[in-house]
């Protein structure tokens, strides 16, 4: 495996290459301690993984990430840093990043780290992941209420059901409502939603995350 480390610490860099080095076929085939020179070395050595701090002479380890993966999409790019703020690790994850570990991750932990992003995978620091989860979860929480603003909670309850595959008649039993007033409720959610029957209301409700909406309101 080919690793580039960057880091603008020299005493980081060669602790981490001596660290690296140790294991079979590894091979630190460049370092660097700026985002530019980190982006000119990658573009020279094409390392397998590159191993990147955050904060950076110059420009920061994330604008370094971006224009690596944009010239390299083969190489994977993890950032070793101190800091555990929500906002870097969503910029660095933005950026391309494959992974986002701490510097206070042990030396074993690590070396499994840079293996897991080798072979095309994901890694996020555990004690980041449910700070990540939490986001994605209000992110996703946002995105279904928003997409059924405009329905009535009488609405929300028929659509429900109209998901669920239930005809007007099972959903007429099911609210103690009349046939007619149920056909109203269905034409005014396929009007308000933009769709052109049942079968694309169900789905659009599939889509925006319906089950959500009605479990958090």
């Amino acid at each position: 495996m080919r690793i580039m480390v960057v880091d603008d610490h020299e005493v980081v860099r060669l602790g981490l290459k001596g660290l690296l080095e140790r294991q079979p076929g590894w091979y630190v085939v460049a370092e660097a301690a700026a985002a530019g020179e980190a982006v000119t070395r990658a573009v020279e050595n094409k390392p397998d993984v590159i191993v990147m701090d955050i904060r950076l002479a110059g420009s920061s380890g994330i604008d370094a990430c971006r224009q690596i993966v944009h010239q390299l999409p083969d190489t994977r790019v993890i950032m070793l840093t101190s800091y555990a703020e929500d906002g870097l690790l969503f910029d660095a994850i933005a950026a391309g990043a494959a992974g986002y570990v701490l510097k206070q991750i042990g030396s074993d932990d690590l070396v499994r780290a840079i293996e897991t992003v080798s072979h095309g995978e994901a890694l996020l620091d555990p004690s980041l992941t449910s700070r990540v989860l939490t986001r994605v979860r209000e992110a996703t929480r946002k995105e279904a209420l928003a997409a059924f603003a405009d329905l009535t909670e009488q609405e929300i309850r028929v659509l429900s059901l109209i998901a669920e595959g239930k005809t007007n008649r099972e959903i007429a039993e099911a609210l103690y409502l009349g046939d007619g007033t149920v056909r109203n409720y269905v034409s005014n959610i396929l009007s308000k939603l933009g769709v052109s029957n049942r079968a694309e209301a169900a789905a659009y409700a599939v889509q925006h995350n319906l089950k959500m909406y009605t479990r958090d309101t």
